[in-house]
């Protein structure tokens, strides 16, 4: 095994990122130089729980900060937990926001650091990712953001949005804001160990998803292209040995900086598995990497006629025989295979029963309007009911 100390260094792009085991003693630090003394730590129930939350806490108390803890979160997170994380702001006095665990966690932590010094009376709503709504916040009013992603997925500490379920409307929002992007990153592989090969599989398939989807995007942006194309490279190179050795700390390692390069990627664009993926985890309260992980066969089949060019080259970069779609295609159902990622919906409880109400959804995602093609809400929902009856 290599030796992880080679892979510790500080990164600008898009955010200072640290990384390296053990770069969460430097948490306290990274929280003075952004000027706070009183920061919130705000993650999910299950993690809250665990010895590794309160050793963070205790640490930052040992540097002088006055950390506070708001924990109440669902694994996908609602509207109330934001007003909840806001009021446990205001009335803590907090000067701050470290955002630490999974997707849930750091979404609802960005959610809350852009919202808590808001006027009032400025819905969160209103900040949905559709037009210049984001012009309705003020920036300025944003609070410093410290992110430390405790598994490699969404990588939504390096990313400028928030998906948080409108309860009301049982339909997930893109809540948008380009100060929302955290102003430091700790990636440390410390944090990771723990997760369950479940839990692991489907968060480094989250990864994939944004590095493919952003690779298969239309637009021009060379950048995000070629940190896509490594990023997934690092998906095949590294998440089966994360999946089967979870204390590979290189691996591990690895998967953090592949799911921070899928978020920095999409700001190329996302498509069709996520416009499917949102309303399925608002319906149905589905993990997110999960939802993609299934449908991304499914989708690259139906984009097939749109992609095979990107797919001719990916299959080169990745070394994969007869570059092609088809090829692409059989590359992630052999992963999906070793990970044990379900083949199809109707494994993890998802029925038919809301087809047409999931394929009007699906296409007035923001995720749809970057898809290769432009499906219509039919394409959806026969999209979803072949990847609900796994017929590929």
């Amino acid at each position: 095994m290599s030796d992880i100390s080679r892979y510790t260094t500080s990164w600008n792009y898009p955010s200072a990122i640290l990384t390296g085991a053990g770069r969460i003693r430097d948490l306290p630090a990274q929280c003075r130089e952004l000027g706070m003394t009183a920061p919130l730590l705000i993650t999910d129930p299950g993690l809250a729980a665990l010895p590794m939350v309160r050793e963070v806490l205790d640490h930052c108390a040992g540097e002088g900060l006055r950390a506070g803890l708001f924990a109440e979160i669902k694994g996908n997170p609602t509207g109330a937990n934001v007003i909840a994380g806001v009021d446990a702001f205001r009335q803590g006095e907090h000067d701050g926001v470290i955002a630490f665990g999974g997707g849930s966690g750091l979404d609802a932590a960005k959610a809350v650091a852009l919202m808590a010094n808001q006027r009032d009376g400025l819905s969160l709503w209103s900040l949905e990712d559709v037009g210049d709504n984001w012009k309705n916040a003020d920036g300025d009013a944003i609070v410093p953001l410290v992110a430390v992603p405790t598994t490699a997925g969404t990588g939504s500490e390096v990313g400028r949005a928030s998906v948080i379920t409108d309860e009301a409307e049982r339909v997930k929002r893109i809540i948008f804001h380009p100060g929302m992007v955290p102003a430091r990153v700790i990636l440390d592989p410390t944090l990771t160990v723990g997760l369950p090969p479940a839990v692991t599989a489907a968060t480094g398939m989250d990864a994939l998803s944004h590095c493919l989807e952003a690779w298969c995007a239309p637009g021009y942006h060379p950048m995000a292209e070629g940190i896509a194309v490594e990023g997934m490279r690092r998906v095949r190179d590294y998440l089966p040995r994360a999946y089967a050795h979870g204390d590979d700390l290189e691996a591990r390692l690895n998967m953090l900086v592949a799911s921070s390069m899928g978020a920095t990627a999409f700001q190329r664009g996302l498509g069709a598995m996520h416009a499917l993926a949102h309303p399925l985890g608002a319906l149905y309260d589905a993990h997110h990497g999960t939802l993609n992980a299934i449908l991304m066969p499914y989708v690259l089949k139906a984009n097939e006629r749109a992609i095979g060019e990107p797919m001719v080259r990916l299959c080169r970069y990745l070394d994969i025989r007869q570059p092609g779609t088809s090829s692409a295609i059989d590359w992630v159902l052999e992963l999906r295979e070793r990970l044990a990622i379900p083949h199809d919906l109707a494994a993890i409880g998802i029925d038919a029963a809301e087809a047409v109400k999931i394929g009007e959804m699906a296409v007035v995602d923001p995720s749809a309007a970057s898809n290769p093609i432009a499906f219509t809400a039919e394409d959806y929902q026969r999209i979803f009911l072949a990847a609900q009856q796994g017929r590929l």
